[in-house]
């Protein structure tokens, strides 16, 4: 079994992962976070905090820590270190598992309109709509062009780059139902943009956007690398302890 291990976290199921690793006893378990968020959960295990500086310094940092298996649990959109990810450990011959949480699925009575990316987003939304941008601040700036849209988005933290008719509210995606309703409707939402990130943290909002009828404007996620992949976090998990 693997004795030091890397995970590149930022989502629920890394914290999970990294719990489940640490209370094995067997593994030196590190997990490295970007460092966008103030106020981090606090992972099982060791945690490092901020960028590796590429492909290169990831790999100088698996050959330093002597990391005998790499976990990338990122977000799903998280494209460019997962492609880093891949690049290092094809250089430092260290093994690599992806966890990446299954997409969420439309049913028919919900109205989504596929796009390949934030520019198609854009150009999707019709004259004079009001918006939910249920994305991350790093994913605003994009939809500053449409003058004639009234946006509203839902932030953990305040951004730091914002634009006229974006209206910020500092809170945390609710889970109740009830609560997305009475946001949407109370903000006279017509639209929701978001991606598709899946797991369970924003699906209460895409349940209310279903039961208001509400179009959303759904951005696909990046093709993930080839490599071993898991769905469940309970069977990488499986595949690492042999249990």
């Amino acid at each position: 079994m693997p004795r030091s291990i890397l995970i590149l976290g930022g989502t629920h199921e890394a914290l999970k992962i990294a719990e489940l690793l640490f209370a094995v006893g067997d593994f030196r378990v590190i997990t490295s976070l970007a460092g966008r968020v103030k106020k981090p959960r606090t992972p099982a295990g060791e945690l490092r905090l901020g960028g590796f500086g590429g492909v290169d310094g990831l790999a100088e940092y698996l050959r330093n820590e002597a990391i005998d298996l790499l976990i990338d649990a990122t977000h799903p959109f998280a494209e460019n270190i997962s492609k880093n990810a891949v690049a290092a450990c094809e250089q430092t011959n260290v093994e690599r598992l992806h966890f990446l949480r299954p997409e969420w699925k439309a049913k028919p009575e919900d109205h989504w309109l596929s796009v390949p990316g934030l520019d198609k987003a854009v150009e999707a939304l019709p004259e004079n709509a009001t918006v939910f941008l249920a994305l991350g601040s790093q994913h605003l700036a994009p939809f500053s062009k449409r003058k004639d849209i009234r946006f509203i988005a839902r932030m953990i933290e305040k951004p730091t780059s914002e634009f006229t008719n974006l209206e910020i509210l500092i809170a945390k995606p609710s889970n109740i139902l009830k609560a997305e309703i009475e946001l949407l409707e109370t903000n006279r939402i017509t639209h929701i943009v978001c991606r598709n990130s899946g797991g369970t943290g924003a699906w209460q909002k895409l349940l209310a956007a279903r039961k208001l009828q509400l179009p959303v404007i759904m951005i696909e996620r990046p093709t993930p690398p080839a490599g071993k992949t898991f769905s469940s976090v309970d069977a990488l998990i499986a595949s690492i302890t042999g249990s």
